[in-house]
């Protein structure tokens, strides 16, 4: 009995053993893998983020054929390598020349791809065939490179010239407008080029270079070597290898994509109204200069087709009224296309497909999917594609809601843990994080609205033309991949600012300029309109009290209907309404200037008019009495007693004045408070800024009261 249950239980303890180390064997099946970050055409990230290119579908075609995993880790060319020699990576693949002093330390599977240079001409240029049609031509190749040393080893044979350039755009851009009528670069990038669209055609055969192969440390991995190496064979076989290779590297005998068309401008320079502050679509760097997806996009348009821009940063309403009134020729400001839209504006081909994300604060593991979200608060903008999506699905999910007007206080908020989520337009977030919010995103993002540029119905189709055209061209050139990814981060990815910004010493040493810039245009705006409406405002508060019937009628409408009207209002009709009917643009400054005036002039008028009243009506009668006139006597007796009362309201709505300042942004002037906003659009450090803005309020206006009180003693 005992040696039976001996029995079973070694059986059993052989069985658990198994099962054990069964799960254990094929974590090893697991590969971490290091790659370059963007290395086109073998790996870089395509329009949904994700890492493609010869390496990445190489790679996991291999892992396929030959049943392992892969977890990749684009950590860049560098790291990668110091990745394997750490023994934190397995391998590395990377577009990595197999070369003997690199045999040292690395063991290399079999070639995957054979490298070398080769030779590009224009699209359809027939005259050069080979080298020997170089002679008199003027060559290009790029800085410090294998084609710039084979051009130089050649240059007598072949009797041409050379001309070298840093980048790749300039070299192509050259070879474009027939700065040189040849150029040589690396096969495969030249391939990609031609297969995304660039107008060239490959001539003759590569020169052989070196070979490309993927890599473990040496004495290390030998069975991972061994499965990409057989695993490679098959796909060189079944023909896959051929057609992953051509997805991506055009060959001499194809011809890809049509070049882009080139649009006549109509216009010598068109103005383009734009947000102020729209991260990462349009705002202002730490050099106080506008930038953004929008604004490159549009630049780069601008340079490719050869027209001329004026941007003009008003803000998002102020951009639509600004087309609308014909004081801009177009709009770009991540502007959804929708149907109602479309009745006022013709729109570009999409530019950017949008979306909605949830994002929590970087460290809650809590929260993996909707699911997670029950009895939480969820926080987003209040009549925002993120609020809609929330309150849809509310009871679905069993969170809260709580609703935000600004961006800034949604990200304070679940910062500082007064809510558990929040969700915004998905390059907003990843914008958010690579200015170092404390943010991840750990559900895939909901689909949105695409955006577009703008223009007023039926109006500069050469534009529109000109900006699709663009586009195209950039997205087959992976121009528009570049731009987008230059801003856009995910819930992993966070690119450190060269300024520091996260201490009010940092905010003040960056932006200490501007701010005071802010002022002066703050100060300047109360003081010029105030005089301008203490001018205007005496004389309607003389009117309104002038025995003339017709004045006092007169002094009554005037008031009425300027207080009647809100301030925005005012100033949207003076910038745009105003400007349309006469025919002309008013600057922002000049509109901000007139607003406040008018504004200020009704309050003033009122002063004036109880000031006076305030003055015993008996002294009025007595000096008439006694046959002096009413001119007279207002001048000499009612005048100098009414300006005694009046004196602390003239400064208290001096003080109003240079609050209401703050309005007068709507139309694009950029006060201090503005400021701020564009500050805070660009690092997200809100409470540091708003701080030091109302700091900078509170001295001007306690300075101002203190100076009150003084005028009212000495007047006294």
């Amino acid at each position: 009995m005992k040696r039976k249950l001996i029995l079973c239980l070694s059986f059993l303890a052989g069985f658990l053993t198994l099962a054990v180390n069964k799960p254990a064997a094929a974590a090893e099946e697991t590969y971490k893998i290091g790659t370059d970050i963007t290395f086109a055409p073998f790996e870089f990230q395509n329009e949904q983020n994700e890492y493609v290119g010869i390496d990445i579908d190489l790679l996991k075609a291999i892992a396929k054929d030959q049943d392992f995993k892969i977890e990749l880790k684009p950590l860049g060319f560098d790291s990668s390598i110091q990745g394997v020699q750490s023994n934190q990576l397995d391998g590395m693949i990377a577009g990595m020349s197999i070369t003997d002093e690199r045999k040292k330390s690395f063991d290399f599977s079999d070639p995957y791809y054979d490298s070398g240079i080769q030779m590009a001409v224009a699209k359809g240029d027939t005259k050069i065939k080979n080298y020997t049609d170089l002679k008199g031509k003027t060559v290009g190749a790029k800085v410090g490179t294998e084609s710039a040393t084979f051009l130089e080893e050649n240059k007598e044979k072949y009797d041409y010239s050379i001309k070298l350039y840093d980048a790749a755009d300039a070299l192509y851009g050259s070879l474009n407008n027939n700065t040189v009528q040849a150029i040589f670069d690396d096969e495969p990038v030249l391939g990609y080029a031609v297969r995304k669209g660039q107008p060239l055609q490959l001539v003759g055969d590569k020169e052989k270079g070196n070979s490309y192969g993927f890599a473990v440390k040496k004495g290390k991995n030998a069975e991972l070597l061994k499965k990409f190496n057989a695993g490679l064979k098959d796909l060189k076989s079944s023909g896959d290898y051929d057609k992953i290779v051509a997805k991506y590297v055009a060959k001499s005998e194809d011809n890809a994509a049509t070049p882009m068309k080139k649009i006549e401008p109509k216009k010598a320079e068109y103005v383009i109204a734009s947000d102020t502050a729209f991260a990462p679509f349009e705002f202002q760097n730490t050099d106080n200069k506008y930038e953004g997806i929008d604004v490159d996009l549009l630049n780069k348009a601008a340079q490719m087709q050869g027209f001329k821009l004026k941007w003009n940063h008003i803000g998002f309403a102020g951009a639509v009224q600004a087309v609308q009134g014909n004081q801009a020729d177009a709009m770009i400001a991540g502007m959804t296309i929708t149907d109602e839209r479309k009745q006022s504006f013709d729109f570009s081909e999409p530019y950017f497909e949008s979306g909605i994300q949830l994002a929590i604060k970087k460290g809650n593991d809590e929260i993996k999917s909707y699911a997670d979200l029950k009895g939480k608060k969820v926080g987003a903008k209040i009549g925002t594609e993120s609020a809609d999506f929330l309150q849809k699905n509310k009871d679905k999910y069993g969170y809260t809601i709580k609703q935000y007007d600004t961006a800034d206080g949604l990200y304070d908020s679940v910062r500082g843990g007064q809510i558990d989520a929040i969700m915004d337009d998905y390059p907003v977030i990843g914008y958010a994080i690579s200015q170092g919010q404390e943010l991840a995103t750990p559900i895939k993002r909901e689909s949105g609205g695409s955006y577009g540029f703008a223009v007023k119905k039926g109006q500069s189709p050469e534009l529109l033309e000109m900006f699709n055209e663009a586009l195209k061209e950039m997205k087959q050139t992976g121009e528009y991949d570049k731009i987008l990814n230059k801003y856009i981060a995910d819930g992993n990815e966070q690119k450190k600012s060269t300024v520091d910004e996260s201490t009010i010493g940092g905010l003040l040493k960056n932006n200490w300029k501007v701010l005071l810039e802010g002022l002066w245009k703050t100060i300047s705006l109360a003081l010029i309109s105030f005089v301008l409406a203490l001018a205007i405002g005496v004389i309607f508060g003389l009117f309104s009290v002038a025995p003339i019937k017709g004045l006092r009628i007169f002094a009554s409408i005037y008031v009425d209907i300027i207080r009647g009207i809100p301030m925005m209002v005012l100033a949207f009709f003076i910038f745009f309404g105003l400007s349309d009917a006469i025919g002309f643009t008013i600057p922002d400054y000049t509109a901000g200037v007139i607003t406040l005036t008018l504004n200020a002039s009704a309050y003033i008028a009122e002063i004036v008019r109880g000031g006076i009243n305030a003055v015993p009506v008996g002294q009025m009668e007595a000096s008439r009495s006694l046959g002096l006139g009413y001119t007279h006597t207002m001048r000499k007796i009612i005048l100098p007693q009414a300006i005694k009362i009046m004196i602390p309201s003239f400064v208290n709505q001096f003080v109003i004045s240079l609050k209401d300042t703050t309005i007068i942004s709507v139309i694009g002037v950029v006060e201090l408070l503005q400021t701020g906003k564009i500050i805070v659009a660009r690092n997200m450090q809100s409470t540091y800024v708003y701080l030091i803005i109302g700091v900078m309020y509170l001295i001007v206006i306690t300075a101002l009261t203190r100076l009150a009180k003084v005028l009212e003693k000495k007047v006294k």
